[in-house]
This record gives C-alpha cells, structure tokens and sequence, in this order.
C-alpha cells in the first residue's frame, strides 16, 4: 500500500505541480486549500504524512499543526513556507513538526523529507508496538480480586512521578510491579535500572550507587557512573531496601532530598532526576522500631503504597498462571504446550505457596520437562503437593494455621469454605446428595462449588 500525503497550501499551482511529482515517485496524493478542509481531511482519511503551507488564510498552518498535533499526534507533518525564519521553524518544531522546508521548493529536498518522517514513523510505530509487548510481559497475570486491584493501583500510580514502596513476599512479583510501573510511566524511553541492595556487599553499595573518579582508590583504573547517574530521567529500583545498611540509608535519603550527588573520588556536583522505586519483603515499621531502618527514608519512599500479595490470597489465579507458564515453556522448547488434568489443578489450588509465583513457576518448568505424557496428571506431582495418606486420619484435617496466614477476611472465609466443602465430601465419600445434605445446603450449591 503507498502512503497517503496531504498537501495543504492555498496556491492552486503548488497543489497541481507537486501532486504531480509525488504522484510519478509513487505517493497516494490529496489536496486541501485551507487549514479547515485540511483538517477535516485527516479526521476522515488519515494520512500518513502532511506538508502543510504556513501562511493560508483563515486559520494559519502554526494553528493547523497544532490542532492536527492535538487530535491526530502520530501523523508526520512537515512545515513550507516562503517566508521561514528561525522563530517560525522552532515554534513548529516545539509544536511537533518534522521539519521545516523553505519555497521555491527542490523536490530532492520534499522527498528526502517525506521519507525521513515516514521512517520516524515507522520507528514510532514499533517502539510503540514493542512497549505493549514488554507492559504484557511484565505485567502481573491473573483475574482474581486481588489482582484486578493491584493492576488498577499500578495504572494509577505509573504515570505520576512520585516514588513508590512496593511491599510484599518474596517470589510475589514485586520487580514485576517495578518494571510494570516504569513501562506505563513517561520515563518509559529512558533506562530502568535495577539496584539489589541486598546482594551487593556493603562496602561496594556507595560505589555502585553514586560511582567513581578515576584513581579514588587502589584498582580504580577508569571513572564509573554510578546507578543513580545511569537511571538519570529514568527509573531507580531499589529491591529489597530493607537489606540496606544505616550508612547507605543516609547517603541515599540524601541525594533524594537534594537530587544531587559526588563521585566517590570528586568535588563535582551532579544532577540527577531519576523517579525511586523501592521494594522491601519486610516490615520496615518494625524494622524502624528495631533500629534497623531510618524513618525519614521510609516516609520519604513510601508515598504510595502498593502491596503485592501472596500466591495464597490469590488462588483463583493459578489455573491463568499454570497456562501461561506452560505456554511460555512450550515455546521456549519448541514443543507442543503440554495440560494439565483437572484433578491436578486442584491439588494445586489447596496448596499454600510458601514460595509464591517464583516457586509456582519452577513446578511447571519442571513438570513440563519431565512428565512424558502430553497432561499433567496429579500422580506427576511431587509428594509435597499430594494429600496425606488416609490412614493418618488426624493428618487430613485442615490445617488452622493456614487460615490465620492470610491477611484478609473475606479470603481467609473463601478458603475456609473450600476446605470445608472438600473435607466433608471425604468423610462421605464423595456422594453429593449425602454431603449437601450433611451440612445444610442445596445440591446444587454444592455442585457450583465443586
């Protein structure tokens, strides 16, 4: 398909003579008098790029562009004008003109123009299309309750620049959260760079963070930047602040205060704008308690607050995570997506999680590795995941201490309820109308839970 060029200009001879010519090297062409025909035009035509004349009557071609900008923000639009000048050319520029071309026009010039603000917008177009692709591959999977609010409080909070806690288990997806946070931010062309705090050792912290001169110290052959530097007009993650020492809290709680820092090794003041994510798995209220984090720094982090929860809370979400993860392995491989059999699944379900996403995910890595057969069948679990032998009899009650892990009522009755239900078609062996019965309800309430 060619692409489309609108020209707008108010002299009938320029329309007639340059149509011609991009016509011959092969653009589909149309014509507009005036600012207003012009827009109408590109409301119902969409073109893919615009040469639009400065000076017209009625609305001029600066109000054109900025209107066509407003409504229309991908399509390329590049100024003529008999009568440029430096002030004209960077208004239009700051307004989002491509370029700006001066009459009498070289047709070299016009073309070379044109494919040049086709090509930025094929670049756009695909940056475009890979951001979506990344938000998707980062985002947090799942259309439980508690999920559905997480997305919507990342939605809210990632086009504001304030800083973030992100608080939650380990193997939750909290870095998940991070990179979600900066894809749908407006720093999202610029780097994410990711800080943990608690792998690197602590006297190499301030080095990586605020960098070096070279000659600062012994084996210091070259100047580095810090992270703070790298993540300038970007994003900051600091996972697991809470590991970070007292020292470091201070240093860090300052160049947030100030957005200024020192090389190790310099007197030079630099200048950084970088937007702070911060994650912690534990409680830095009790840990500020304990001395072991400063209270300043966390009320200057936790501006928003966003609370991932355990795989436990979210359970309605693991048949979705299951076949994402089998999806994601079987292309991987390069093998057919292996399923996984209903009486699996639900052994699944019922299993607490201590490790979370992360422990959930290397199951079905490993399941869809070994297990020969195209479904996964409850026998391919490993024994942690199975029942307990019958013959224990008080070992197949429910365990209480499940109950009380779980922060929320409302999913601490959910899961009573299941287990309940589950506990009691044991005792009668499955049969619907007995157990229904048993524990006063309708069969075909009992049928919907199951």
């Amino acid at each position: 398909m060619f692409p489309s060029v609108l020209i707008v200009d108010d002299e009938p001879s320029i329309l007639k003579t340059l149509g011609d010519l991009l016509s011959d090297e092969g653009f589909r062409v149309i014509t507009a008098s005036n600012g207003y025909e012009a827009l109408k035009i590109i409301d119902a035509e969409s073109p893919d790029l615009v040469l639009l004349d400065i000076w017209m009557p009625g609305i001029d071609g600066i109000e054109t562009l900025q209107q066509i900008k407003h409504d229309n923000p991908l399509v390329q639009v590049i100024i003529i004008t008999g009568h440029g000048n430096i002030e004209t050319a960077v208004k239009a520029t700051k307004l989002g003109a491509f370029d700006l071309i001066e009459k009498p026009l070289s047709i070299d010039k016009v073309i070379v123009g044109i494919n040049n603000a086709l090509n930025f917008r094929r670049l756009e177009e695909e940056n475009k299309y890979l951001r979506k692709k990344t938000i998707e591959k980062h985002s947090i999977t799942g259309n439980s309750f508690q999920t559905v609010k997480l997305n919507q409080q990342i939605a809210k909070a990632a086009p504001s620049d304030t800083w973030i806690l992100i608080t939650g288990e380990n193997g939750t997806g909290k870095e998940l959260v991070a990179k979600t946070i900066h894809q749908l931010s407006d720093r999202a062309e610029y780097p994410m760079i990711d800080v943990s705090c608690g792998a690197i050792p602590e006297d190499l912290i301030e080095i990586e963070l605020f960098g070096h001169e070279k000659g600062a110290f012994p084996g210091a052959a070259t100047k580095k930047r810090g992270k703070f530097e790298l993540a300038d007009k970007g994003t900051l993650f600091l996972d697991e602040i809470g590991d970070m020492n007292l020292k470091t809290q201070a240093k860090i709680l300052r160049v947030l205060q100030e957005k200024q820092l020192q090389r190790l090794g310099s007197d030079r003041v630099i200048t950084v704008q970088a937007r702070v994510l911060a994650s912690t798995n534990k409680d830095l209220e009790a840990e500020i308690r304990k001395g072991n984090f400063r209270e300043d720094l966390y009320y200057r982090l936790n501006v928003v607050p966003i609370h991932v929860p355990p795989l436990r809370e979210r359970i309605d979400d693991i048949p979705l995570l299951i076949e994402t993860f089998l999806a994601e392995f079987a292309q991987k491989s390069r093998n057919r997506k292996k399923s996984i059999s209903p009486e699996a699944l639900e052994l699944l379900r019922t299993y607490s999680w201590p490790g979370n996403i992360r422990e959930l995910k290397n199951l079905i890595e490993r399941l869809a590795i070994m297990v020969e057969n195209e479904t996964i069948e409850k026998d391919d679990l490993p024994e942690a995941f199975k029942p307990l032998s019958p013959k224990k009899e008080s070992e197949t009650e429910p365990n209480p201490n499940r109950f009380f892990a779980i922060e929320k009522l409302k999913n601490a009755q959910e899961t009573f309820v299941r287990e309940f239900i589950r506990y009691k078609l044991k005792e009668h062996e499955n049969d619907i109308s007995q157990t229904a019965k048993s524990i006063g309800v309708q069969k075909s309430f009992l049928k919907e839970r199951i």
